[in-house]
């Protein structure tokens, strides 16, 4: 049950599949390399989530600051970010990443360097800790994982942005095992990340349905109840109630049309044209309609 012993048995899974990898040749049987690829990704997965709990344990206070993270693409954020990391902090070391332009990549595999010898570092130290007093965090494994995490938020703040991988995995560094050169096979998509104004425009959204659910209590569309207890039909009647609100309640808010599309977030922008059709449709109604309509809008019809 503790920390340091699920760490040592995760590290020893993704070193022997990286152990099998290198004795494997992958044109002769390439579907059981696709089958150490995804092996290792999902140990590897592992890994850094007991790395990351174990973090969370012995230097909650010494984190470094994530708040970059509010500006990658949620889908990015929910999909082993840590993984894809690892992964692009080797593919650049072993320059196979196509995507990057020369000068950036040679001001980031100076951070990939450093990024994956920390690693290398933190579980030589972790696996030593585990073997010998697997239930304490003494002050040179405390260093050990600051510097790490230090060096991760930083090599994710600069090269997260341009991170969209998929698909199969490269080796990663473990045990001493050397890389293969056909473990560069890749897909890799680019993603799209928000700028400052993209995020204050989401925040506003946000403002939009806290002030829609509050306007929703106050005429008797939702209750208290409702809310407090997570009623699921709640994922469907808070947005459409926020549409009429947007458009109607509170026209100068995110839901404006008298702004162009692309001053609108992300989330509405392609929808600019129908917005404009429902607005024009919604001013026509009584407001005994408007209510009708509105209640309408909370029911699983």
């Amino acid at each position: 049950s503790r920390l340091l012993s699920q760490f040592f048995f995760a590290d020893e899974r993704v070193t022997r599949v990286v152990a099998e990898i290198n004795g494997l040749d992958a044109e002769l049987d390439p579907q059981q390399y696709l089958v150490l690829l995804n092996q290792l990704h999902l140990s590897q997965a592992h890994l850094l989530a007991v790395l990351e709990r174990i973090m969370e344990e012995c230097i909650p206070t010494q984190r470094h600051s994530r708040d970059y993270l509010v500006k990658f693409p949620e889908e990015l954020l929910v999909d082993n970010l840590g993984n894809h990391m690892l992964f692009a902090a080797e593919c650049l070391l072993a320059g196979t990443f196509l995507e990057v332009e020369e000068a950036d990549g040679a001001q980031l595999r100076p951070q990939a360097r450093n990024l994956l010898c920390s690693l290398e570092l933190v579980r030589t130290v972790l696996r030593e800790q585990s073997l010998s007093q697997p239930g304490s965090y003494p002050e040179p494994v405390r260093a050990v994982l600051v510097q790490f995490d230090r060096l991760f938020a930083e090599f994710e703040l600069r090269w997260g942005p341009g991170l969209g991988c998929q698909g199969e995995v490269c080796c990663a560094r473990a045990g001493g095992a050397s890389q293969s050169p056909h473990l560069s096979s890749y897909v890799s998509s680019l993603v799209a990340v928000k700028s400052p104004e993209e995020i204050y425009r989401q925040q506003e959204i946000i403002v939009l349905f806290c002030e829609t659910v509050e306007r929703a209590l106050r005429l008797g569309y939702l209750t208290q109840e409702m809310i407090d207890g997570y009623e699921p039909l709640l994922m469907f009647t808070i947005p459409r109630l926020a549409i009429i609100s947007g458009l109607l309640i509170y026209p100068e808010g995110p839901l404006s049309l008298e702004r162009s599309p692309e001053q609108m977030s992300q989330v509405f922008s392609p929808f600019y044209n129908l917005l404009k059709k429902i607005r024009d449709l919604l001013r026509v109604l009584s407001a005994e309609e408007l209510c009708l309509l509105e209640r309408s809008l909370c029911t699983a019809e």
